[in-house]
């Protein structure tokens, strides 16, 4: 029987917000200089005729959602196109219920047809890849959840059970063949941890560009009060874990980095590294072989590495890889493979051991991915988009509610500090890392907690707006 608590979107309005890094940001074979954040405005109704609104926002982070030697303005304004598209379709959406259960059937339904309509137009060769649709449609379901825990006046991780939703997890997930694993009056809600911590491990990027020792400077680098070499950003903000970006592309390099951040972390008192190869590798042999030579030459700083994170590449149905023999050594995780629970069971049939969950893949799919992951006792992490302002929030209450291996990444303090300073100033501990943690205190209220009311944040005019809303 339907929930008089079931809502459906009435109106959408999205904005764009250009932004500017500081330094450089290295993806792989691409570097990021800027990128423009999707903030999506939403209105639902209730049966009851109740309105509420909500928000939601992810960077469109165009290196990282799609990889290709097409120009990045291209991509860029595809991906703007596709967030108008996106923002008449929920306006119009007929789904009706909670939000997981509204975001779970517009990811499935409605999605897939207008990222197919978009490529229509766009040719086969400058094709949109998922990720890239993800991306974009993840603000949009992440406004739908925050406008429906401020209409019910509750948190929203206190919605994920059977008081609000309609139907159990069995409804959405299946379990791995041959297990006896069941989904059946199971919700989110049972695979959360049981008191949400208010400070969590931050972990701090080293990008592969980022400056390691003095003798790397060349006097034009940024001065504007924020470190510049990694030493001085872990004393400043007490940082234990760093995550090492690599090539994926050349082993010598890669090894070099490793053991020269490495040393610098031993030096610093950091106590955990991890290693993300961005998905240019495509034998494992790869990974084994700086693993095996860092635990000969290096163990301690092999030791330091907790996990490591999608080597190979993302298109997991196209690259279908054994990857045990990497898993034997080390916690791997899918990162960019890890479009939905599908591709995670997949990934787990292959010998991927933990998922990387991201906001930017949408709430909803961020959380049967975490459901289904837990119950096969997999490993979690929840990693950065390089997440700034709005992003943030959602971004850290994920982590924080799933229960990570160790804390959450977080590195838009790095790369453009400046971008959240409207929102820093409500909730400093989420903005600036202390003692190697970000502060989650400050979140309050319903829906994600924002507080948007209270955030002095001037939006440009809005790009597009469809539907009932102001």
């Amino acid at each position: 029987m339907p929930k008089k608590t079931d809502i459906r979107v009435i109106g959408t309005e999205v904005f764009f917000l250009p932004v500017e890094t500081r330094v450089p940001l290295k993806f792989g074979p691409e570097t990021l200089t800027h990128v423009t954040c999707a903030r999506v405005h939403m209105r639902i109704k209730d049966r009851k005729g109740n309105v509420a609104d909500g928000w939601g926002e992810t960077p469109l982070s165009v290196q990282w959602a799609w990889p290709s030697d097409l120009t990045y303005e291209d991509r860029h304004d595809a991906m703007k196109k596709f967030c108008l598209m996106l923002a008449k379709a929920w306006a119009t959406f007929d789904g009706k219920g909670h939000p997981l259960e509204i975001g779970h059937a517009f990811t499935e339904k409605a999605l897939p047809k207008l990222q197919k309509k978009l490529n229509k137009k766009r040719g086969k060769k400058k094709a949109m890849p998922l990720l890239g649709a993800l991306i974009s449609c993840s603000a949009f379901d992440i406004a739908c959840h925050d406008a429906y825990g401020n209409l019910v006046g509750k948190p929203v991780y206190e919605t994920y059970c059977a008081k609000y939703m309609n139907r159990d997890l069995s409804t959405y997930l299946k379990p791995a063949k041959g297990s006896s694993i069941t989904f059946a009056k199971t919700y989110p809600c049972d695979f959360f941890v049981k008191d949400m911590p208010k400070q969590i491990p931050a972990w701090h990027l080293v990008g592969g560009k980022d400056l390691l020792d003095k003798n790397e400077l060349t006097g034009g680098e940024p001065d504007d009060g924020y470190p510049v070499l990694l030493p001085d950003w872990i004393k400043r903000d007490g940082l234990k874990c760093l995550k090492v970006k690599l090539r994926g592309n050349d082993a010598a390099w890669d090894y070099d980095r490793l053991v020269t951040v490495g040393k610098i972390a031993i030096d610093s008192g950091v106590d955990w590294l991890t290693s993300d190869f961005n998905c240019t590798v495509t034998d494992p042999a790869y990974v084994e072989d700086i693993l095996d030579r860092l635990v000969q030459e290096h163990p301690r700083i092999y030791g330091m590495i907790l996990y490591v994170e999608q080597p190979f590449p993302y298109d997991l149905e196209k690259n279908q890889i054994d990857v045990h023999s990497v898993s034997a050594r080390k916690p791997l995780f899918m990162d960019e493979s890890a479009h939905d629970w599908r591709f995670v069971r997949m990934g787990r049939k292959l010998g991927w051991t933990g998922v990387a969950l991201k906001t930017c893949k949408t709430q909803s799919g961020a959380l049967l991915s975490l459901c289904w992951a837990k119950a096969h006792g997999m490993t979690l992490m929840v990693q950065d988009l390089t997440n700034p302002m709005l992003a943030q929030v959602p971004h850290v209450l994920l982590a924080a509610h799933a229960g990570t291996i160790m804390g959450v990444e977080t590195n838009a303090m790095q790369f453009y500090p400046e971008a959240s300073k409207a929102e820093e100033a409500m909730h400093p501990g989420l903005y600036r890392r202390r003692d190697g943690a970000v502060d989650l205190s400050t979140i309050s209220g319903p829906g994600f907690g924002y507080r948007v009311d209270e955030i002095r944040r001037d939006l440009p005019d809005a790009a597009g707006t469809f539907g009932d809303i102001e």
